[in-house]
């Protein structure tokens, strides 16, 4: 562990004053430094964000694949009851320790990030992180435009590219736009469209699902298909869970920076993990047993005209909430990186131009073509991202995190850039090469050797200069 003499380094005031400071308008969103206390919000808040994020459709693609959709390996109704209680129990305990060093720092995830990665060594991390929001950003893009063509089809009957209508191309363009537009009006937005929203996708979720299991026969005979379902192991299915949320657990660090306590962290993870998220996958299972299709806006769509309706709305409101998420904290990642390099870049800017690409790429059927192996890697290779920083916060150099400007750390610590390009490298070749004994989640695994290996190689290397303690001289954090 990193050991004391302490680096010092010149006073710094708690508000850093640069040309991309906050303005009275708050446009930065604490993009460069720790969100005060007076600027913390409240429990609602905190917890209809998150239900409003949980609530994402791989929650139902999830569901289905635990169910064999599409004559692809599945599980038995207990044996996925009992792989979405391990996984989003995982999830849970990820999201609520990542939480609660944002909650304790009032930092988010790339300033965070530089005390086990240093100032310059967090720019890997953050990147990457920056390409999974933007994939996911592409992908929600391309879900909205999915309902609208299964709603309205083609009336132009014209095929722009990849197979893909014109309507459909236009509207994921738009709702790009407006998912580009609430992400640039920051976490105001995210909590009144969140709030409105919440409420009536979670109410609808479960309607529809009564709705399915009735028409197929009761919720008996569902049982009694899933009892056939087989092939898929207890491993496999925990890692698809998790790979599908994985990153969404990570990025909770920015949201998680708003929240006044501890409970409150616990409050916004259980929204996710343990109301929205397993509504889903179970949602998503048994509508793969009763209808062949584990998304139930589908099924809404093609039961009569105010259910299509009902499900259009639904899905853009479940959309709109997860969306602009992703590119609120794709700016997150990008501005702090690039600040780490000498250049500063305004967060707006960064939204609305990370939004055009996103749009585009939407557009031209990023969801349809990579989505699933998007996510199935997310879960072997990036779980790793979180173990250096929850080794050290948790346990390497804590008091670092209140004595420390994050501005003025050392460029590179090397065992959390080691340990993660190792453990992301494991990720993939459990997944893939290497199956772990029990069938041990790939992700997991990854996660537990990058904790370890940052923890031994801070050890080996603590007499190493960049290693030390660091004391901001003066230094006094607005989240204190």
């Amino acid at each position: 562990m990193s050991a004391s003499p302490h680096n010092t380094h010149p006073p710094r005031t708690a508000s850093r004053q640069t040309d991309v400071a906050q303005t009275p308008d708050n446009t930065e969103e604490f993009m460069l430094e720790p969100v005060p206390r007076a600027a913390r919000r409240s429990w609602w808040s905190i917890f209809a964000i998150w239900v409003g994020f949980g609530y994402v459709p791989t929650g139902l693609i999830v569901g289905g694949q635990l169910a064999g959709q599409g004559g692809a390996p599945g599980m038995n109704f207990g044996m996925a009851l009992l792989a979405v209680i391990v996984g989003e129990g995982v999830l849970l305990a990820m999201t609520f320790a990542l939480g609660y060093a944002a909650m304790k720092t009032g930092l988010n995830l790339s300033l965070i990030s530089r005390y086990s990665y240093g100032k310059v060594g967090m720019v890997l991390p953050m990147l990457i992180m920056a390409l999974l929001t933007l994939g996911w950003f592409a992908s929600i893009v391309g879900m909205v435009g999915e309902i609208f063509n299964s709603a309205i089809g083609s009336p132009t009957g014209i095929t722009v590219v990849n197979g893909l209508s014109l309507e459909y191309v236009i509207l994921c363009l738009f709702w790009g736009a407006v998912f580009t537009w609430s992400a640039w009006k920051g976490i105001s937005a995210i909590e009144k469209i969140s709030s409105a929203a919440a409420p009536f996708v979670l109410i609808m979720a479960l309607v529809a699902a009564v709705m399915m299991v009735s028409q197929f026969g009761g919720f008996g005979k569902v049982l009694d298909e899933a009892a056939t379902r087989s092939g898929l192991s207890l491993g496999s299915a925990v890692t698809v869970i998790i790979g599908a949320w994985i990153a969404g657990v990570i990025m909770g660090v920015d949201i998680f920076r708003y929240a006044k306590r501890s409970t409150h962290v616990l409050i916004g993870a259980g929204a996710c993990f343990i109301l929205t998220n397993p509504l889903l996958n179970i949602v998503g299972y048994t509508g793969s047993i009763a209808t062949g299709d584990s998304n139930f806006i589908s099924w809404m769509v093609d039961n009569g005209a105010l259910l299509a309706v009902l499900g259009v709305v639904l899905w853009v409101l479940a959309l709109w909430t997860t969306n602009m998420s992703e590119l609120y904290c794709n700016a997150l990642y990008v501005g702090p990186a690039a600040d780490s390099l000498g250049v500063r870049v305004r967060r707006g800017r960064i939204v609305i131009v990370v939004g055009i690409v996103g749009s585009v790429l939407g557009a031209l059927g990023f969801y349809s073509l990579f989505f699933n192996d998007f996510i199935t890697v997310l879960g072997a290779a990036f779980v790793p991202l979180a173990g250096p920083i929850l080794a050290d916060f948790y346990w390497v150099r804590r008091r670092e995190y209140t004595s420390a400007d994050p501005h003025a750390l050392p460029l590179v610590r090397w065992p959390a850039l080691i340990s993660f390009i190792i453990g992301a490298c494991a990720g993939i070749a459990f997944q893939y090469w290497i199956p772990l004994p029990g069938n041990f989640p790939a992700g997991l695994g990854a996660l537990a050797l990058t904790f370890v290996l940052h923890v031994v190689l801070s050890a080996v290397l603590r007499h190493r200069p960049e290693q030390q303690i660091v004391v901001t001289e003066g230094y006094v954090s607005p989240a204190a």
